[in-house]
């Protein structure tokens, strides 16, 4: 069951980074119980952990929403993360492994993999995972908590507001951090954060398409049928 409700979560996550859910709209545990084929109790377990991860907005009697995120707030948010990340980077310098680093070539290498496959949504997924594996360098649980926080609510901004073309220079932008880190590059691996998060927020903009708002348990029951035929192919 524990396998079942991380598959559910994995499609869950995937339809929402991917955008295809459109912000505010409400997922019903009873209707969502259906297309999984679970119990609602089995889902509500997984939409309250999208809620703690910031993808949907979890309304005490009211129920579980599409996080609807605005243009407004990403200037707080992403100044917030300048700050935090900025120090993360400056700190790690010159005190980062050669493991560490291999790891985050790895995980580069992942990035890349995504962006040319074309998978929207892995390519959030991996960005933000980008930023947490430096924050767990400093091995510092409270910083990776405040950075988790900052990631997940700007993943959903990124996934409403930033053209998908975009992806191909964030991964750009992370070998240049990467690079800089390498090199035990303080003053540069600082600069190289502020201007990647600086441009991510600029390359952020408002949604102009049709104002047709796709039918939420059909997208997801899609998502779960493809995964589930991907998986028997797997077996």
């Amino acid at each position: 069951m524990i396998l079942q409700e991380e598959s559910i979560h994995r499609v869950l996550s995937q339809a929402l980074l991917a955008g295809r859910l459109a912000p505010g709209t409400q997922l019903v545990e009873t209707r969502l119980a259906a297309v999984f084929g679970v119990t609602r109790e089995r889902v509500r377990k997984v939409l309250h952990r999208l809620g703690h991860e910031r993808l949907l907005d979890v309304v005490p009697n009211r129920g579980c929403f599409v996080s609807n995120p605005t243009l407004a707030q990403a200037r707080e948010i992403y100044d917030a993360r300048r700050i935090v990340e900025g120090g993360i980077v400056g700190w790690l310098a010159g005190r980062i492994g050669v493991d560490q680093i291999a790891a985050l070539r790895a995980h580069a290498e992942r990035e890349h993999a995504a962006l040319h496959a074309g998978d929207r949504a892995q390519s959030i997924r991996l960005s933000g995972e980008f930023h947490m594996l430096l924050a767990g360098f400093t091995d510092s649980a409270f910083v990776m908590r405040e950075l988790q926080e900052l990631v997940s609510r700007t993943s959903m901004l990124v996934a409403f507001f930033e053209p998908a073309a975009s992806s191909e220079c964030a991964c750009e932008e992370h070998d240049e951090i990467l690079m800089a880190l390498q090199q035990g590059d303080a003053a540069r691996a600082v600069r190289a954060m502020h201007v990647h998060l600086s441009l991510i927020e600029t390359r952020l903009r408002p949604r102009v398409g049709s104002a047709t708002v796709p039918d939420a348990e059909a997208e997801i029951a899609r998502a779960w049928a493809a995964a589930q035929n991907s998986n028997a192919e797997t077996a």
